[in-house]
């Protein structure tokens, strides 16, 4: 690969550049503040993937003076040929002199060759100020881009769009806390248009950055599946010794009770938390806070909420199909075992068995129930869990998906609390019937206990994708 190209971002103070520099490097550490002027210091943003630097986006403060500087380039250029040896003068004899150390600052970078990607506020009108803003970058002769990022509700942008076509070779509007992953892609082609060298890297670039998205979305389908499978099959047991449990009175039982099914709550939502940390360091969002209320039994949206059945959970409809499927698949293997002698019997009876279990359930969430178990070696093993039914499962997996699909659809710009949102539709309707067998089978498979081979964890694996695939439409439609 060629040297990585560099790209300064420069323009007004408080006008987005350090958004922009946070979204395209995917860093979420860098400071984004209201107040101008927050930024004093060029910084360097390089964006790695597998150790390679892909490119560097330079950080640095606005323009303060921009109108006195170019007089000053004014009166000591003889021609324009001598422009860009003038600005470089002008870093010169100016670093040190605090009335200009925020030029000094966004211009040493393009001095030393890193292009230019100007950024203005789309919602506020053109002034005199950035025109001698973009006459001073014109001076430099570096390439260069201007992004117009829209802060507020004006809209200024044709006006924008014209001035900015006078000054530099490419002009493009860019969202950086909404804009969707396809335009970033985009936006490094068109860096790749400003000088032929940067053509290769660039493209190599985006080449990487594509084939790293899918490799983050098949991992997390995998941590997904993980935490499905460990969540359903969980029991949290505590042994009992030989004379309490005989003594255990029903007020002890209740007492016992209580203390298994709180470790349980607790246990099963430390783990969703742990998934929701691996995907959000996988997308590199460390800052990310989330808008939720605190997990508490039946709060409104608590993993073992009504709520969260509802919105997240299946009905008996769906259930009993799912179940008649996924007991169909089982039963095949009888018919298998017979030759073809039960003439397909083993597949109908396990479908049917399996929809009426599943259809049992469709209208609530039913929770474990405390199990005392035989007396061995002089000790009773008290446990709770797993779940009884797949029910919880869908409504993981259904949580799991909303996080994920908005962690990964977020920019590294965005500073508010991540809202995990409700619906009046289910994104399962997006999902193929056989997708729907495979994940209710395994889903009953972990309920029970029953250990998942390589294959099993496979075919779990390609269903998460392609549910993620089903909850990107579904999401995309609802917008």
């Amino acid at each position: 690969m060629s040297q990585a190209p560099v790209f300064a971002v420069v323009g007004h103070p408080n006008k987005g550049k350090s958004s922009i520099v946070a979204t395209l490097s995917q860093n979420d550490a860098i400071a984004i503040a209201l107040e101008p002027g927050t930024t004093r210091r060029s910084h360097a943003y390089p964006l790695q993937v597998d150790g390679q630097v892909l490119y560097t986006l330079v950080d640095t403060p606005g323009f303060q003076r921009p109108r006195r500087v170019l007089e000053w380039l004014e009166a000591h250029s003889v021609s324009a040929s001598d422009r860009a040896a003038t600005v470089a003068a002008f870093v010169t004899q100016h670093r040190g002199n605090p009335q200009f150390s925020d030029e000094c600052e966004l211009l040493a970078p393009l001095i030393e060759g890193a292009g230019i990607i100007y950024v203005v506020d789309g919602s506020v009108p053109y002034s005199p100020q950035h025109e001698a803003e973009m006459t001073i970058l014109r001076w430099t002769g570096r390439p260069s881009l201007a992004l117009i990022n829209s802060i507020g509700d004006e809209d200024y942008g044709d006006t924008w769009q014209a001035a900015l076509g006078q000054f530099f070779q490419v002009v493009r509007k860019f969202d950086a806390v909404r804009a969707p992953f396809e335009q970033h892609l985009s936006l490094l082609k068109a860096f790749g248009q400003l000088e032929p060298a940067w053509e290769n890297p660039l493209e190599t670039a985006t080449g990487f950055l594509d084939r790293q998205r899918q490799q983050r979305r098949q991992h997390a389908a995998t941590l997904i599946a993980q935490t499905l499978q460990q969540m359903m099959g969980y029991r949290h047991s505590r042994s009992l010794a030989e004379d309490l449990a005989a003594s255990a009175s029903s007020q002890n039982k209740d007492a016992l009770a209580s203390e298994l099914r709180k470790n349980w709550y607790q246990h099963q939502r430390q783990r969703e938390q742990q998934l929701r940390g691996d995907i959000q360091q996988l997308y590199q969002h460390g800052q990310l806070q989330r808008q939720e209320a605190e997990l508490e039994w039946q709060s409104e949206h608590d993993l073992f909420s009504e709520d969260s059945r509802q919105l997240w959970g299946v009905n008996k409809g769906y259930l009993a199909g799912a179940g008649f499927g996924a007991g169909a698949i089982g039963g095949i293997g009888i018919d298998a075992l017979t030759l073809g002698a039960s003439f397909g019997t083993g597949a109908l009876i396990g479908g049917i068995i399996g929809a009426a279990g599943s259809y049992f359930y469709g209208d609530r969430l039913p929770l474990p129930t405390l199990k005392i178990g035989p007396l061995r070696d002089g000790v009773k093993t008290a446990s709770f869990g797993p779940v009884p039914d797949t029910q919880f499962g869908y409504v993981v997996l259904g949580r799991a998906l909303n996080h994920w699909w908005h962690v990964s659809h977020r920019n590294h710009a965005g500073r508010a609390p991540l809202a995990l949102g409700t619906t009046d539709s289910h994104w399962l309707e997006g999902l193929s019937k056989p997708d729907r067998n495979i994940l209710h089978r395994a889903l009953e498979k972990a309920r029970k206990g029953k250990a998942a081979d390589s294959s099993d964890q496979h075919k779990l694996g390609q269903v998460i994708i392609h549910a993620m695939k089903a909850y990107n439409d579904w999401e995309l439609k609802s917008i």
